[in-house]
């Protein structure tokens, strides 16, 4: 059974840096997909970032090219999402989820696409 653990939200004001973790249990990060996805009152989960499986490469959604960055760290199951130079449109609870299959460039950016998922932590960017 996977497990995720997410960590690392909280408040930030604009421009400021978080990172966010999501710990694994019952499977090895470099075998699968993981991403990153964020939802904010009245709108739809929305793909923030994603570490295509078997050390492929990351994507990421427009809004935040630039300034956030994913990255696994195997020692540790452990992936992060460093966010930089942080918007107040970065508000929202942030979770982390895996696929167990490949995904391709398209699938990857759709929540559904994904069997397990963190609970969810709040980022809050606000001055």
């Amino acid at each position: 059974q996977v497990q995720l653990v997410i960590s690392g939200g909280g408040l930030a004001q604009p421009g400021e840096s978080l990172t966010l973790s999501c710990t694994a249990s019952g499977h090895n990060f470099d075998r699968y997909t993981e991403a990153w996805f964020r939802q904010s009152p009245g709108k739809e989960r929305e793909f923030v970032a994603a570490l295509a499986w078997s050390f492929g490469p990351a994507y990421y959604a427009d809004s935040v090219k630039g300034r956030f960055s994913t990255l696994r760290n195997n020692a540790k199951n452990t992936v992060h999402l460093q966010m930089n130079s942080l918007k107040p449109e970065d508000t929202g609870v942030y979770f982390c989820a895996v696929s167990s299959a490949p995904l391709d460039s398209t699938r990857i950016f759709t929540a559904l696409s994904y069997e397990y998922w963190s609970q969810g932590t709040q980022v809050t960017v606000s001055s």
